[in-house]
């Protein structure tokens, strides 16, 4: 996701930016060390003088000696503004090398801080970037002719609408800036992919298969199949995901409740929920695999999103609710600016919250070496969630049922429970529910806690 050009103080620190003030060497290998190994991005670094008196100049050329390989950075720029005329944007790509630093710590963005990994992250991350960058390779027999300009002329002015303009006005060079052209001017697999009527004529594989089952078995009776209903969608991928959205939409099914003389309509799945399933399978799924295609299954009590591929990276069944790494990085950037993506990194989180709001089990992930399933299951527990619950924003949310399970909750607790938002805010939310006669305040100063009025 490329950032908009808006003053730095308005962006906030994340997976793809970061901001330093008289940064030391080691802090600023450490952040380019950090964003090559992860998704890329930029470093927004104030010049004035570091307490040795350095500039940025002679800390960069410090830095580059406190890592290997060496990380290349794409560009440094000063800033447009005059309110910040000290500051200069160093962007740095997402590298097919594995950096370290010299005291032998890989480290990777995650959220707003530089996480080291552990050993076997290391070992998955290294298998990601040996497997090369598939979504870049071109694609024999295609040419720049099977584009179509309108599918390029929509993706450029929703682009445009989201406030990220490329900076060059030839087609050319702007396809290949957005990876749909290699250097050579040659259609790349991701410019197949988004751009062309039916990617599908040089990779199959991109096709997806929905059917519908009528058992909770995918087998069927003696020699009947066990669907009621299949189909096999193919276009570029933002028509595609189009196409699956519809055909899930209208075989989900809809009740109607009354709540205060309004009809609310109830939706078999959160709709967020699933969209972000889609999503995810579509983007991120490993398009080397030529001989399998993305799977939706329909049972009366659940939705499997099943993917070729396994996760990415460093990236877990665990860890993935808080982590964040893409096997296509062009494709994901192009589905955020076609509208798809709404914020990078915290999908996952907000489908296991809504799906849990909803009353349902949380989903569930399958992580195989070759492949990736998410289940929604549509039969909701018996104990749902209290009302607050929807009231909630999602640092509340996650402190509540801290509570639920563990009686209370302390300020400390709270910041190990949600370590990428400053202690203030996190206070404020605590407060906030205290004010609505959500929770009480018991002790007092260092004994401060927090759990639950009686009625709820």
């Amino acid at each position: 996701m490329d950032l908009p050009e808006v003053a730095p103080q308005t962006v906030p620190e994340g997976p793809r930016f970061s901001r330093l003030i008289a940064p030391d060497a080691i802090t600023l290998a450490e952040h380019l060390v950090a964003l090559a190994n992860s998704e890329g991005g930029t470093i927004h670094v104030e010049q004035g003088r570091s307490q040795n008196g350095k500039g940025l100049e002679q800390v960069l050329q410090e830095a580059k000696q406190l890592h290997n390989p060496q990380v290349l950075i794409d560009s440094i720029r000063q800033a447009d503004s005059p309110a910040s005329p000290s500051l200069a944007k160093i962007h740095v790509p997402r590298s097919a090398a594995l950096h370290a630093m010299a005291d032998g710590r890989v480290l990777i963005r995650s959220g707003c801080c530089n996480r080291p990994l552990r050993g076997e992250e290391i070992l998955h991350l290294a298998s990601a970037k040996n497997t090369g960058d598939f979504e870049a390779e071109t694609v024999p027999g295609a040419s720049a002719a099977s584009f179509s300009r309108a599918l390029i002329d929509e993706y450029l002015a929703l682009r445009l609408g989201r406030g990220v303009a490329l900076d060059d006005e030839d087609l050319q060079r702007m396809l290949q800036e957005i990876g749909a052209l290699s250097p050579a001017g040659k259609p790349t697999v991701c410019g197949i992919l988004l751009f062309c009527e039916r990617p599908q004529t040089w990779l199959p594989q991109s096709a997806v298969v929905f059917a519908r089952y009528f058992g909770r078995s995918a087998r069927g009776g003696g020699r009947l199949a066990g669907y009621t209903r299949r189909e096999e969608l193919t276009g570029p991928l933002p028509r595609l995901l189009e196409k699956v959205w519809n055909l899930v939409w209208s075989e989900m099914a809809v009740s109607a409740v009354v709540q205060s003389l309004q009809r609310e309509e109830s939706f078999e799945y959160p709709r967020f929920a699933v969209r972000e399933a889609l999503v995810n399978a579509i983007c991120h799924r490993d398009y080397r695999l030529r001989g399998r295609r993305i799977e939706l299954r329909m049972f009366p009590d659940r939705l499997e999103v099943i993917s070729p591929g396994g996760l990415p990276g460093f990236i877990t069944a665990e860890n993935i609710k808080h982590e964040h790494f893409s096997r296509n990085p062009r494709l994901a950037s192009a589905m955020f600016h076609w509208g798809y993506i709404e914020e990078l990194g915290l999908g996952i989180d907000r489908m296991i919250e809504l799906m849990q709001q909803a009353g349902h089990a949380p989903p569930i992930f399958d992580a195989r070496p070759h492949s990736f399933a998410v289940t929604l299951h549509n039969s909701r527990m018996r104990a749902k969630l209290p009302a607050w619950s929807r009231n909630a924003n999602r640092r509340q949310f996650h402190a509540l049922q801290y509570i639920r399970a563990r009686g209370s909750i302390t300020n400390r607790e709270f910041r190990r429970l949600v370590a990428d938002v400053s202690a203030e805010t996190l206070r404020l939310d605590l407060v906030d529910l205290v004010e609505k006669g959500i929770l009480q305040k018991k002790g007092a100063k260092k004994g401060t806690y927090y759990i639950l009025q009686e009625s709820y």
